[in-house]
């Protein structure tokens, strides 16, 4: 077993003198803030792991004088908690993460886009912002944030689809291009970044990318945060190094019956027991926005696929008809096939709405149904047939 990768961090969640870091932040040019985001390599860690540097470099090379950052806080992906955890205890990296964004992007407003079924936790948050304000405004730096509520909706995750809700409008996602960099919230030049993503960025100012890069791999550089459920003595919330294989990961929290994992909730892959060696947890391998959950034997793969389609059918917006009726009909399709009512080889052309669905979708939602579906029809086929 591979020691180093299943390394337990303590970065996200380590006690730091924010006033310090953001006075350095703000005495920093932006670009240079850019330059050590880009060298320590962070990707996004909602689960695209687009290059948050390259998304600061975008937004700060357009011209207009007002832009936004925007933190995505929905958390809606089914399986994923660790945004709460993060806001819960370190809320004032995620306002220094923001705060270092605006500067590095010339953005003095920031919006905080909170999941619904977390307002509980607004009265802790809104006292830790006033105390966030004031203490920059104490360094002398001129930047605001303000929160804006969720309800529910799982679209809304999707970055365009979040502009709009915040804008008062139905949370439905946007035709691309323009992209948010561009043309994001009030058709504005906006980053959008996730609530991981923005303490990590805070972090490596603070320590430096030297020290960031030391952890993960080549191609995945950090630590994650993963919210660790299902079939294990051990749930809950734990940061380690990206990089690691799933049977490793298996080895540190499985029951020892685990049958499967589910990698990046509902959206992401179900890696089968006999590719725990060969699968890796990070941008070469199976990313994930942070859910990993852990199947034994006593459950039914088929009844995993189904509550899964289940979800989609009902969060998707129905904009888009290849989502809309995909989701509707890859349901119907896997429940004719459990009854006997659809021959098993109607797997394979479920297979293939689901391909097509991949290309035609409109937004990550539709885009992302048939990860879990082809990964476990695939691998669970003997499970689905009647």
């Amino acid at each position: 077993m591979n020691s180093k990768a299943l390394t337990k961090v303590d970065l996200i969640f380590e006690s730091i003198d924010a006033r310090e870091v953001l006075t350095t932040a703000f005495s920093m040019p932006n670009e240079k803030i850019i330059d050590q985001v880009l060298e320590s390599g962070l990707r996004g860690r909602g689960g695209a792991g687009f290059p948050t540097g390259m998304k600061w470099k975008f937004t700060a090379a357009e011209k207009d004088p007002e832009k936004y950052i925007v933190c995505n806080a929905d958390e809606g992906e089914p399986g994923t908690f660790k945004d709460r955890e993060i806001l819960d205890r370190v809320v004032y990296k995620v306002y220094g993460g923001m705060a270092i964004a605006g500067k590095a992007i010339g953005a003095k407003k920031g919006f905080i886009y909170l999941r619904g079924e977390y307002r509980f936790l607004l009265p802790q948050l809104y006292l830790e912002l006033h105390k966030f304000h004031k203490m920059i405004a104490e360094i002398g730096y001129d930047f605001n944030i303000e929160y804006r509520m969720g309800s529910g909706a799982y679209i809304c995750g999707e970055e365009s689809a979040l502009f709009e809700s915040i804008e008062g409008f139905r949370g439905e996602p946007r035709n691309k291009p323009p992209y948010p960099t561009t043309s994001g919230l009030f058709c504005k030049p906006t980053s959008i970044n996730n609530v991981e993503t923005l303490v990590t960025a805070m972090m490596i100012i603070a320590k430096g990318p030297q020290e960031y890069v030391k952890l993960g791999t080549k191609d995945s550089r950090g630590s994650k945060v993963f919210s660790v459920s299902g079939d294990t003595p051990v749930p809950g919330i734990y940061e380690l190094e990206l990089g690691m294989t799933v049977q490793q990961f298996v080895d540190e929290f499985g029951d020892g019956d685990t049958k499967a994992v589910q990698v990046g909730g509902a959206s992401g892959f179900c890696v089968p027991r006999k590719k725990f060696e060969e699968t890796i947890i990070g941008f070469e391998g199976v990313p994930t926005g942070g859910s990993m959950k852990l199947f034994n034997s006593s459950r039914s793969m088929y009844n995993v696929l189904h509550n899964y389609l289940d979800f989609f059918a009902e969060e998707s917006c129905g904009q888009c008809t290849p989502c809309r009726v995909g989701c509707q009909q890859l349901l119907k399709g896997v429940e004719k096939v459990k009854k006997g009512e659809a021959k098993s080889t109607y797997l394979n052309e479920l297979v293939k709405l689901a391909d097509t669905m991949k290309v035609a979708s409109k937004c990550g939602l539709g885009q992302s149904v048939g990860n879990a579906f082809k990964s476990i029809v695939e691998n669970f086929r003997e499970e689905i047939i009647y």
